[in-house]
């Protein structure tokens, strides 16, 4: 603030003293060295810069809380709603309950179908499923089948022999067999063990035919074993599939050995899974009237089974998707007033792809928890109906009308819906913590600009008394000057005679000069 002093010798900017005016005029000027000296400068500079910072992450966190916020009205619940309601339907007269034995069933003839594809494939002329078998059984052995009795025989050795497992491992072992010469698998009581081959003959010789036995052979004679032997084609015991080979490989493991599944050892179950007595059809005596043998072919067609389940599940997606991604372009064109495809892209797509939001998560919750719903309440009736009062049977047929893939579905549309939630959550207290932030900087900024305004009221407050000052002393010299020389010509006039007397012409040769330059 200037004071009143200052203010006084403002208005000193016109002098007159006797008949002599002097008149100032002041010019400003920029301190621009003084300023960039000072600390509030600095202070403020680095204020505006996280201010910006903090701007940007506030405008990156609204984004992606935007994202996270369900913004479904009332036509998109209803449309989930409606498309859970079809889809249960739909699995309540098409799907119906699980069968494994429609599934094995289906992959049976696929497989036997396999089969004489690649034996017709390797030089087979005829069409039937055990000369197929016998063609590759003949022409692609396999060098640990000579340790069969070593693996529990005909019944057990797929399973045991970790060589004939179908999968990267089971690669892996024949591989091992052809540079050692032993057979691995393990026991009927689970414990890993090493036999010599037997018999030599499809062990390679060298690098190529070891490669040649280990990997192209054993790809065939797997195709030989997975229908059964030539004996039994198609009703045999098969390959174990790629879940029962893992358990077994898993069950030599000493962290898995000692586990029980009530009276009965891993390892002894798996095996009366492999071998069929574990799920087999008995009569009232609990004698064993057909086995069902979990294999290769079973595996299958729970895939099968499980793809039928799938399809209410998809086409359930499909329906929800669809309608949100319809809905949401329709309304980007309308409010953007697209007239022609090539203006499509001024479509914000994040905002309209049926993908990694919270809204369409939540109509996908709503319609796969509708399906599940009705799914479970058909399951809960056609069981009671069927057991009669049974709870043995009614647990038993209730589990086998439930759509497994619709609730596992339904399990993660709610544990996203959950998760997108929390982290919203989160993000919206960081969000909190970062406007906290900009309120402070906020405060620190007009601190700066208040002490940069004193600063600068100081520096002009010195600026004009050092002006001022200049002022007086500039028209001090000028009345000096001014009164010397009118003192300087009144002496000339006194002067004047002797100076005509002394000189002569002097004076007008000094007024001609003035005169004319």
């Amino acid at each position: 603030m200037i004071d009143k002093e200052i203010s006084e010798n403002l208005t000193k900017l016109k002098v007159v003293q006797d008949d002599l005016e002097v008149v100032f005029e002041i010019e400003s000027i920029e301190l621009k060295d003084q300023l960039e000296d000072h600390k509030p400068k600095e202070g403020l500079d680095r204020v505006n810069e996280l201010l910006s910072s903090n701007q940007y992450k506030v405008d990156e966190l609204n984004i992606e809380i935007d994202r996270l916020t369900n913004h479904s009205d009332g036509i998109d619940y209803m449309v989930a709603v409606g498309s859970g309601i079809l889809a249960g339907f739909i699995d309540m007269f098409w799907v119906g309950e699980f069968s494994l034995e429609r599934g094995k069933d289906w992959s049976t003839e696929k497989v036997n179908n396999f089969v004489k594809k690649i034996a017709e494939w390797k030089g087979y002329k005829g069409d039937d499923l055990p000369g197929a078998i016998r063609h590759l059984e003949n022409n692609f052995g396999a060098a640990s089948d000579s340790n069969t009795s070593d693996f529990g025989g005909g019944l057990q050795h797929h399973l045991r022999d970790f060589a004939h497992h179908p999968t990267p491992v089971g690669l892996v072992f024949s591989m091992l067999t052809q540079f050692t010469g032993k057979s691995y698998g393990t026991d009927k009581l689970g414990i890993f063990k090493i036999v010599e081959v037997k018999n030599t003959a499809l062990i390679g010789e060298d690098l190529p035919q070891k490669f040649l036995y280990g990997v192209v052979q054993w790809f065939f004679h797997m195709v030989s074993d997975m229908a059964g032997s030539s004996s039994s084609p198609g009703a045999g015991t098969g390959l174990p599939g790629p879940l029962l080979s893992l358990a077994k490989e898993l069950s030599a493991l000493p962290f898995f050995k000692d586990i029980k599944i009530g009276d009965t050892g891993l390892s002894v179950w798996i095996s009366k899974l492999f071998n069929g007595t574990l799920l087999a059809k008995r009569d009232e005596a609990g004698k064993i009237v057909e086995p069902f043998r979990f294999d290769l072919r079973t595996e299958i067609g729970v895939g099968y089974e499980i793809g039928r389940q799938a399809i209410p599940v998809v086409l359930n997606e499909c329906i929800v998707r669809g309608f949100y991604f319809i809905r949401r372009l329709a309304a980007e064109i309308k409010e953007k007033e697209i007239r022609r495809v090539d203006e499509l892209k001024q479509v914000d797509w994040k905002h309209v792809l049926p993908f990694k939001n919270r809204t369409i998560v939540r109509m996908l919750t709503i319609s796969t928890g509708t399906f599940t719903a009705i799914d479970l309440g058909d399951a809960a009736i056609r069981a009671g109906i069927k057991s009669g009062g049974n709870q043995a049977l009614f647990l038993k047929e209730f589990v086998l009308r439930v759509n497994f893939v619709g609730v596992g579905r339904f399990a993660i549309a709610v544990g996203s819906d959950v998760g997108m939630g929390l982290k919203k959550g989160k993000l919206e207290n960081e969000r909190m913590a970062l406007h906290s932030q900009q309120l402070h900087l906020m405060n620190a900024k007009i601190i700066y600009l208040q002490a940069d305004a004193w600063i600068e009221a100081e520096t002009t407050e010195m600026t004009i008394n050092e002006v001022l000052g200049k002022m007086e002393t500039t028209t001090q010299f000028f009345v000096e000057s001014w009164n010397a020389n009118r003192q300087s010509m009144k002496s000339i006039g006194e002067y004047r005679q002797g100076i005509q007397k002394h000189n002569p012409g002097l004076i007008a040769e000094i007024s001609d000069i003035l005169k004319w330059g």
